[in-house]
């Protein structure tokens, strides 16, 4: 088992990206990806996908996302032709705040690449023929893009690469999924809404409603994919922001708290030295 670094491949440190064809003959080994994220599409033939300890077949069309800290490897090839896209996770964290709240982004490039690595977990996405041309055709502009280097051509990248995400996202919201798949999108969708919505006041009806199923439902989906509530992971992005606040902001701290969404400045006070394991007073003053 190896670890994989994105200098390997470029080492322009001021644009974390790379874009390749990949062809194996013979089997990969096991390997991760210590400071990138790799946007797989499959372009040709089909071989076995070695994730952690579970194997799966993947076949021409197949799309999926790896993250570092999952361990990958393809083995038993058959004309075996992909795409690689390698980028630095922050590329994707400064996605726009429209597409940051489709499903499809969710569950593609936030979702599947963090449940893939902590229980089995197949690629969802397939795309059809005229699909997987259009991202072809993307495909091909965007690596000679990348070897011509012409003025501008990080730009150019970053925009094309953006519509690649933006297009695949599409896609994933649009296909039959299978019952696990709609497990995936119903909370892409709860997650959607609670980070378009968090700083008002949420309730589980709220969140459950907008996301077409049970409060019970969207508990159990919540707690095997990310191992907390709902109403954990609204109070995470509630104090994240009361951070952001607390820094950049010159207002009290009841203020913050009421302007993150809390209604009693003491019970943010507790949630946020429990959290941070600091008061947000002495948080303040620290930064």
């Amino acid at each position: 088992m190896s670890n994989a670094y994105l200098r390997w491949f470029t080492s322009d440190q001021e644009f974390p990206f790379f874009i390749q064809y990949g062809g194996h003959d013979t089997d990969m080994e096991m390997h991760n990806h210590v400071d990138f994220t790799e946007l797989v599409i499959v372009l040709n033939g089909h071989a076995t996908h070695v994730v952690n300890t579970e194997e799966f077949f993947i076949k021409k069309g197949n799309v999926f996302v790896i993250n570092g800290d999952t361990h990958h490897a393809y083995k038993e090839p058959h004309d075996f032709k992909i795409c690689n896209v390698m980028f630095s996770p922050e590329m994707l964290a400064s996605a726009g705040p429209d597409l940051r709240r489709s499903n499809g982004f969710q569950a593609l490039f936030v979702l599947e690449p963090f449940y893939r690595n902590i229980h089995s977990f197949p690629s969802k996405l397939s795309l059809s023929i005229s699909s997987l041309d259009y991202i072809e055709s993307l495909i091909s502009f965007m690596i000679e893009e990348y070897h011509g280097r012409e003025q501008g051509y990080q730009t150019m990248l970053v925009s094309r690469l953006t519509e690649m995400v933006v297009y695949l996202s599409r896609q994933y919201d649009t296909q039959e999924k299978g019952i696990e798949g709609n497990n995936l999108m119903h909370l892409a969708n709860a997650i959607s809404y609670i980070e378009d919505h968090f700083l008002e006041p949420l309730s589980l009806e709220d969140i459950a409603g907008k996301s077409n199923i049970s409060i019970r439902h969207l508990n159990r989906i919540f707690r095997s994919y990310y191992q907390v509530t709902p109403i954990s992971y609204l109070q995470k992005l509630r104090l994240e922001k009361a951070c952001y606040l607390l820094k950049n902001r010159n207002l009290s701290i009841t203020q913050i708290s009421y302007d993150c969404g809390f209604n009693d400045s003491n019970y943010f006070t507790r949630q946020f030295k429990k959290t941070y394991g600091i008061s947000p007073k002495n948080y303040r003053k620290n930064e």
